[in-house]
């Protein structure tokens, strides 16, 4: 397989989204340089953003700052949705998806992302181990070596570093 090809078949959406100091639609349509105006709305609304990108001043047309610095995280994070939709790749990397988010951000990307990852080879880099509960299987790394693999069930059964993990995620944040 060429470097090339295995690149296509390949969508990220990245702790930090990858933005650029151009119109909505380019940041979207950069997924897919060919696609349509009709298929980046589409992607806009499968990934939650198509309500705040037509309240911009221009819509799709309204440029966004470098980095997206004149939108939220939660936007940010649905604009790179977005990107991915429009790719339409086989394997979806999702690298902290929903890190720096308030919860509500939380809850319109995690339904966007949902959504997405439906019928793809998904792979979740994640601290917030309730986000992989679905997964088909979860690797734990530790120091760059697995530790332990199973499913979320699995894993929580027996005793290894993935249960104590997640318990510790379940405490309250003392005040």
């Amino acid at each position: 397989m060429r470097r090339e090809s295995l690149r296509r078949q390949i969508g990220l959406v990245l702790q930090q989204s990858i933005l650029f100091g151009a119109t909505v639609r380019e940041n979207i349509a950069y997924g897919n340089p060919k696609a349509s105006l009709e298929e980046i709305v589409a992607a806009g609304r499968a990934a939650n953003a198509d309500e705040f990108i037509r309240e911009l001043e221009h819509g799709y047309d309204s440029v966004i700052g470098e980095r997206g610095a004149t939108l939220s995280g939660g936007e940010q994070q649905r604009i790179a949705i977005a990107r991915a939709v429009i790719r339409d790749a086989p394997i979806l990397v999702l690298d902290e998806p929903m890190t720096g988010l308030d919860a509500e951000s939380q809850a319109k990307v995690r339904e966007a992302l949902n959504r997405l990852m439906a019928r793809r080879t998904c792979m979740v880099i994640t601290h917030d181990l309730p986000s992989v509960a679905d997964a088909d299987l979860v690797v734990v790394l530790e120091d760059g070596r697995i530790v332990d693999r199973g499913t979320h069930a699995d894993l929580l059964a027996r005793r290894g570093r993935y249960r104590d993990l997640y318990e510790l995620s379940q405490q309250p944040i003392a005040s």
